[in-house]
């Protein structure tokens, strides 16, 4: 019998002890009704557990095998499997909404999982519907991970994203060749995507009105409060300065680089020559903008291939950060069953993703590595998400998951943070530079940046690109005419521009990873800000001292024991109990990302003030949001106080297996 099971018949037990017997409530004949009724709930979900492992699971695989094999017999095997886990899925639903009229006299733990039984998606539809979305998301993605870009000169070159065009975004600074990749690839992507992402919209807002809400973007925000949009443009206007400097600064190098031909020293930037096909990440122009260029170089990546590197020694090294914090070493069926690295002679899917397979044994990653820095970092971000996996394992499936939709991914990107430090980078021999524990350095200045280029400069367009999404889902902005859209939010909110003309035969958001595969791209934006929240929650646990940025939590096992308490909660407990739990607040706020960014703050002010540069761009600051969330299914009615203190007991049971 699985743990969860176990607690389940337990609960029956006691409930069958706490609650009078059919005598002593003669008066009141519904309750021992509600006795029975939460009776049923329970076996209910002790049935669904076990049933829907072994569903998620096979469908986890099918979708393994094609994104690892793309091949049209895998992706129809995907397909299957999808429809049957969406079956699944809506009987289940349909099961649980039974218990809809008394479900708010239930334990707070029952409630959450029968309430997220009930929220299906897109398998609330019909049989056909579901089968014809699977075939477009399967569809789109074979499209993004499959479609060369050949040369119009050469027909017989052709290059697909990974690693062709990919490389010559992160290396190139031949603005044709940059503006040759970044055209030729939304012109082969995106505009094919274009029409299934329309049906994809018409279908994905079906289920989510099926299950309560107005719109997919209204479903995705019900996980966070019913006033995320104020939230998310509270912290975009709080770490705006510290962007438009960052920006003014990256604007003047890249002039250099491009000339003003190209990259004016005032206004927007071309989003082509921002170091990756989207400018999402601004990584690797590290080269072009490190402030002091002479001091030993804070990304590794040359000492890495000096030393020999390989990508089975990076993934090792990755996951000995975890044990060293006496968390969870990967087991066996991680080394024998993950994708690290591209195979030869097929198509995958290459896009860096860890998986579970719901089986509380099999966890994966599947990533085309490369030996270099950013890949050396993007390994301890996939770990941090088989971490997680592996603390909720024991949760019933319905709580295996993050907290909210942005806790998966700022685990992974605060270890990144503490493995990016240069004292971590001299303690496992990539760095031999200055590492002063106390002042702030040229060496510092360097590393802050490092840092600042995918975080700082990651944040508008996170929210950007958000934004869109949730006008395209309320019927605001049409997928057919929204290149205005998408352009206007781009300039206004990350002040970049498209390298050529742009019309509405264009199609940005389908050569766009996360846009084509249905992915909330809001917990990247939140998971921005929260993530140095738990660092410096870690960094205390560590008892560092001296800057925030200076901190290393690489071998605290007080600072892993602090972290595994919160991931083993998975999604079990309301986000902000389990933000409390890690970091002592329950609210995500932008104090810590600017206390650890200050120094750069001040030194981006005193150089741009130097250089005489004009800071931010044409376009009006975006000071608040207008349009208002709706919000999901009303909130469940609290349990009876004797309700929420065996529960207390029961999770605390349950977060120690």
């Amino acid at each position: 019998m699985d743990s969860w099971s176990h607690i389940l018949r337990l609960l029956v037990i006691v409930v069958a002890v706490v609650i009078p017997s059919s005598e002593q409530i003669s008066v009141d004949g519904g309750r021992d009704r509600r006795a029975t009724q939460l009776d049923d709930a329970l076996e209910f979900l002790t049935d669904y557990n076990s049933t829907a492992e072994m569903v998620y699971s096979a469908s986890s695989f099918a979708s393994w095998a094609y994104s690892t094999n793309i091949t049209d017999y895998n992706q129809m095997k995907e397909v299957e499997a999808s429809l049957k886990a969406a079956a699944f899925s809506k009987s289940s639903a349909m099961r649980a909404r039974e218990f809809d009229d008394v479900i708010e006299t239930f334990p707070e733990d029952v409630q959450r999982l029968l309430g997220s039984i009930s929220d299906i998606g897109v398998s609330a539809l019909d049989n056909d519907t579901v089968q014809e979305y699977n075939e477009i998301m399967g569809e789109m993605n074979k499209i993004y991970s499959s479609t060369p870009v050949c040369r119009a000169d050469d027909p017989s070159e052709c290059l697909n994203l990974e690693p062709g065009l990919g490389n010559i975004m992160a290396t190139s600074t031949d603005w044709d060749e940059l503006v040759w990749a970044w055209k030729g690839f939304r012109d082969a992507v995106g505009i094919p995507n274009k029409p299934l992402f329309a049906r994809y919209v018409e279908i994905a807002n079906q289920g989510a009105v099926a299950n309560g809400y107005e719109d997919l973007g209204d479903s995705w925000r019900s996980g966070y409060g019913d006033d995320l949009e104020d939230q998310a443009y509270e912290l975009y206007n709080a770490i705006l300065p510290l962007y438009k400097q960052l920006h003014a600064y990256v604007r003047r190098k890249l002039n250099g680089v491009h000339g003003s031909e190209h990259v004016p020293l005032t206004g927007h930037m071309p989003a082509n020559v921002l170091g990756d096909m989207w400018g999402r990440f601004w990584t690797n122009i590290y080269p072009h903008v490190v402030p002091y260029p002479d001091l030993p170089n804070i990304d590794v990546s040359d000492e890495m291939v000096r030393q020999n590197y390989t990508v089975c020694k990076m993934a090792r090294m990755a996951d000995e950060f975890y044990s060293s914090m006496g968390l969870f070493p990967a087991n066996d069926e991680f080394w024998e069953n993950s994708m690290l690295e591209r195979p030869d002679g097929r198509d995958v899917v290459c896009h860096a993703s860890a998986w579970d397979f719901y089986n509380r044994v099999d966890f994966r990653i599947k990533m085309c590595t490369e030996v270099n820095m950013d890949y050396f970092l993007t390994l301890h971000h996939e770990l941090g998400h088989i971490q997680y996996y592996m603390n909720y394992k024991h949760q019933p499936v319905s709580f295996r998951g993050g907290a909210n939709g942005a806790f998966h991914e700022a685990i992974g990107e605060v270890m990144s943070q503490s493995v990016a430090t240069p004292k971590h980078l001299k303690e496992v021999g990539l760095f031999d530079g200055e590492d002063d524990p106390t002042d702030v350095t040229d060496t510092d200045i360097n590393f802050l940046l490092k840092m600042a280029l995918p975080t700082i400069g990651t944040l508008p367009f996170s929210l950007a690109l958000e934004q869109w999404r949730w006008d395209v889902f309320s019927g605001k902005t049409d997928v057919n005419a929204g290149t205005a859209r998408w352009w206007q939010l781009k300039n206004d909110l990350i002040g970049v521009k498209a390298p050529v003309d742009r019309t509405e035969d264009d199609f940005e958001a389908g050569a766009m990873y996360h846009i084509i595969i249905s992915y909330p791209f809001i917990g990247y934006y939140i998971r921005t800000i929260i993530q140095f929240q738990f660092y410096q929650s870690l960094c205390q646990s560590a008892s560092h001292t001296g800057p925030l940025h200076k901190c290393d939590f690489y071998r605290s096992t007080e600072a892993g024991e602090k972290l595994a308490a919160m991931l083993s909660m998975g999604s079990s407990r309301p986000w902000p109990e389990a933000m409390e739990a890690l970091t002592g607040q329950r609210e995500m706020k932008a104090d810590a990302i600017l206390e650890y960014f200050q120094p750069l703050m001040e030194w981006l002010e005193k150089t741009n003030t130097e250089n005489g540069d004009v800071i931010g761009w044409e376009s009006p600051t975006v000071t608040t949001q207008e349009s208002t969330t709706a919000g999901g299914p009303s909130a469940l009615g609290n349990a009876s106080l004797w309700m929420m203190c065996l529960f207390a007991v029961i999770s605390s049971i349950i977060h120690g297996y």
